[in-house]
């Protein structure tokens, strides 16, 4: 069993792949800021491949005048429109505010992601250790 296998690993090197996809993403929302007509783009909530056990639950409905809540799963790391609040005259609505928030957002998150990693390797070399060593 290589380290890679293991499931701690195995989540944050997807979490870590998404992440950078998003940031790839929200670049080029930034860069395509000014063409006519450009709607930006966000990635689907990120989510582990195969959730299984850790499904979401469905609310029950028990009376009418409850709401349903909405059902949204993440397909992947796969783009999708996201338009921002406000559109210019020539049709573009990336708003660069929300698409630098967005990005720190995504580097915090991938930050996180890093020390979670580092610590994980840390551990499993302390346990992997000699005793008295």
């Amino acid at each position: 069993m290589t380290p890679g296998d293991a499931s701690i690993f195995a989540m944050l090197k997807s979490r870590m792949a998404y992440l950078a996809d998003r940031q790839q993403v929200i670049a080029q929302n930034v860069a395509n800021s000014d063409t006519p007509g450009y709607t930006p783009h966000d990635l689907k909530p990120f989510s582990l491949p195969g959730q299984g056990a850790l499904a979401p639950l469905a609310p029950t409905l028990t009376s009418p005048m409850h709401l349903s809540a909405p059902t949204t799963a993440a397909e992947g790391s796969k783009p999708v429109e996201s338009p921002d609040s406000e559109t210019t005259l020539n049709g573009n609505s990336v708003v660069l505010e929300d698409e630098m928030m967005k990005m720190t957002q995504a580097r915090m998150d991938y930050d996180a992601a890093v020390t979670m990693y580092q610590q994980a390797t840390q551990m499993i070399t302390t346990a992997a250790k000699r005793p008295g060593t």
